[in-house]
């Protein structure tokens, strides 16, 4: 049974084509991996498909009676709820068809025997609703997916106002999920948990029986929990069965085999033009000249797509600094409140340590506290007298600025043609280039921030879930680049595939929280 069903949808903005002819659709039960290159236009997709936006063409058709759940990156919350309420709403629905159940019961009062019939046969379907849908177990329900994302760590009585981002976008995807929809639509789900966390969401999609689209780059999760790709090209959707290691075949399989067609194709054409050119003059060999040119003019040319250019990221060396580059004595991490016990440490040149961590136990808050943003509670930081920084945070927000702008404001010594140069190489075009940074991707946003770092000579960088938003070749370009650095390194990341490979060290800070955990 199809659930959505979209037929021949082209958009764009401005001259840049997002989508052209797209048709999809999504079955009873499916699990979608929707994947591409950032600004490729997955996002613009799901806008479509939810009628946040309107296609240029096209028609978009849902079955009835048809819930959805949309998780997307800018999804906001209201200020004044605590997360109970926030999640409490994902049942509003049964709570209205609980007012209206007890309103028939009330109308039983003073009836005839007709409408009482009726009315016994209208509670009957909304008390089996209710009982299906948990709805008298609602905070057990909610204890338990609170619990699986770690929100109730945080407290399910704190305003959503005092969170972080991160916290925020968990508060929001435990909602989703509670409301149980007949399609879940999560954009970048994974973003802002870490792997206990990843794990659960893992384990709660495979059970999921619903159909769901799911927009990541994480490749072991998707690989984990959907069994139909959709790829997003060059403004081309194309369906794919199975996992994303069978896409990633299928897809080489497509690219070789067109190829191959283009070059005989293109030496067929070669021919029938060399042919017409030698015989077009020559009496006895005039008619067949021009039947290999009506041949050649009806050919359906075979064009390949301009590859696009891949991200290189590369960080610059500064003089070296002294063997210690940071040294901690009796440091206990927090914001007025302790998080952690007192600990000493030490990060010496050269050594590259990934941080790792249940989310919201501080991972973020030793980076800054290592960096000297803010104090500690107790004890002290030293930083070795030469060392140079170079700091990508987890959130920045987004201003009306340029995305050359924002460079150039860092670095106004250089020429317009040596931003716009810095920028392509992190996988930005012109367009990216000059859009403003509150309407570029997310994944686009961060290779501007990257770029930022990459541009300043450095012998400390710090990266802050640098991942996030990141397609499979940034991430994979980035890896490269920090493993290529010759300085030291300090990585806070949910993706053990990233950093695993990268770090001679890991530290965990569960083991110096003063939590429960």
């Amino acid at each position: 049974m199809s659930i959505l069903n979209v037929e021949h949808v082209t958009h764009g903005f401005g001259a840049r084509q997002i989508l052209n002819d797209a048709s999809f659709r999504l079955l009873k039960g499916e699990h979608i991996g929707l994947i591409g290159a950032n600004g490729e236009g997955k996002s613009t997709f799901l806008n479509i498909i939810t009628g946040k936006l309107t296609p240029d063409e096209g028609k978009i058709e849902w079955c009835r009676h048809i819930s959805t759940g949309y998780l997307d990156q800018y999804s906001t919350l209201e200020k004044g709820l605590t997360i109970n309420d926030v999640l409490h709403q994902a049942f509003d629905h049964l709570a209205h068809l609980e007012q209206k159940m007890i309103a028939m019961y009330d109308k039983m009062a003073d009836c005839s025997e007709e409408e009482m019939n009726e009315l016994m046969e209208d509670v009957g379907e909304i008390q089996n609703i209710l009982d299906y849908s948990g709805y008298y177990t609602v905070d057990a329900k909610i204890s338990e997916f609170a619990n699986g994302l770690g929100l109730g760590e945080i407290g399910l009585d704190r305003e959503v106002s005092e969170l972080s981002g991160g916290q925020r976008a968990k508060v929001l995807l435990a909602k989703v999920l509670l409301e149980n929809p007949m399609i879940l639509i999560l954009d970048e789900p994974t973003n802002f948990l870490d792997e206990n966390h990843i794990a659960w969401l893992k384990r709660f999609l495979q059970e999921y029986e619903n159909a769901f689209i799911l927009v990541s780059h994480d490749i072991p999760f998707l690989n984990d929990v959907v069994n139909v790709i959709y790829h997003v090209e060059n403004a081309v959707l194309t369906r794919y069965t199975g996992d994303y290691d069978n896409f990633t075949r299928m897809y080489e399989l497509k690219k070789r085999q067109l190829e191959q067609a283009y070059e005989k194709q293109q030496k067929e054409i070669a021919d029938l033009e060399d042919f017409i050119a030698r015989n077009k003059a020559r009496v006895a060999t005039t008619n067949m000249a021009k039947s290999r040119k009506k041949k050649l003019d009806k050919m359906d040319i075979i064009t390949l797509a301009a590859e696009k250019p891949k991200p290189v990221f590369s960080f610059s060396k500064s003089r070296t600094p002294g063997r210690v580059v940071i040294e901690c004595s009796d440091l206990v991490l927090g914001y007025g409140e302790p998080l952690t016990r007192p600990v000493s440490l030490k990060v010496e040149n050269g050594q590259k340590i990934a941080i790792r961590g249940v989310n919201g136990i501080g991972k973020s808050t030793l980076l800054k506290t290592l960096l000297k943003i803010i104090p500690p509670v107790s004890g002290t930081v030293e930083h070795d007298q030469f060392v140079e920084i170079g700091y990508f945070e987890q959130e920045e927000a987004a201003d009306s600025r340029t995305a050359l702008q924002t460079i150039w404001d860092e670095y106004p010594s250089m020429t317009n043609a040596e931003v716009r140069a810095a920028l392509a190489k992190c996988g930005l075009t012109t367009e990216h280039i000059t859009s403003q940074m509150r309407v570029l991707s997310g994944g686009e946003n961060a290779k501007v921030r990257l770029c930022r770092v990459m541009l300043k000579s450095i012998n400390l960088l710090v990266l802050d879930e640098p991942t996030n938003h990141l397609d499979v070749d940034a991430k994979d370009a980035l890896k490269k680049a920090v493993q290529e650095f010759k300085g030291t390194v300090l990585i806070v990341s949910h993706e053990p595939e990233f950093y695993m490979d990268v770090a001679d060290e890991v530290w965990n800070l569960e083991n110096w929280t003063t939590k429960i955990i």
